[in-house]
């Protein structure tokens, strides 16, 4: 199917899953690569406090306050 085939019947509500290969769908940029970061243990004591407060994990509240922190500077 041709690009604008897709993009008209998308444009026309048409249910186009059946057209998608989601077994290989991605977002560009959401590759993930693991790193290693020594946090003092005050910090690592915070962070848990905060996350059983929120019921998530420390490694989401650091994920996310780092991820507002780029936002802010505008990366």
């Amino acid at each position: 199917m041709k690009a604008n085939e897709f993009d008209k019947k998308f444009d026309a509500d048409e249910d186009i899953i059946k057209y998608l290969d989601l077994d290989n769908a991605h977002k560009p940029g959401q590759k993930q690569r693991r790193v290693n970061v020594d946090f003092p243990l005050w910090m690592i004591n915070a962070f848990d406090i905060v996350a059983k407060k929120l019921g998530v994990t420390r490694q989401s509240i650091i994920k996310v306050w780092i991820a507002e922190r780029l936002n802010k500077s505008s990366v």
